[in-house]
């Protein structure tokens, strides 16, 4: 799967800057109240990078830090930072980034990524 100038742009290291609508998600998987609470406080650095077609996605706290390389398309063994495992498929459409996690119950649940004209990461959940 090719990355298109929009993705390419997905590379680098991001800084948080706002999380509306993040505690609804959190919340739609599953995720208990006192770790959304903690997960309101932590302000995650991303680091994106691809070298010959695999991809890492690298989140750094002071609370947690994971890191998780796919090749997009490709069915990927994902903990996510609330311990859940699931399985994952990242997917690049256009100039958007699909992540897609399937819990154990089978539930599923997307995270799309996109740069905007602004030159800012842009999550929705």
């Amino acid at each position: 799967m090719t990355a298109t100038a929009g993705i390419e742009k997905l590379k680098g290291t991001w800084e948080y800057v706002d999380g509306e609508h993040f505690d609804d998600y959190m919340k739609e998987i599953g995720v208990g109240f006192a770790l959304r609470q903690s997960a309101k406080l932590i302000k995650p650095k991303l680091i994106i990078k691809e070298n010959d077609g695999k991809w890492i996605l690298k989140s750094e706290s002071t609370l947690k830090s994971a890191t998780y390389e796919f090749v997009p398309g490709v069915e990927f063994d994902e903990t996510r930072l609330d311990g859940e495992n699931v399985k994952s498929v990242i997917t690049f459409e256009k100039d958007k980034w699909f992540h897609t996690m399937r819990d154990k119950s089978g539930k599923e649940s997307t995270i799309a990524r996109w740069v905007d004209a602004q030159g800012q990461q842009q999550i929705v959940c």
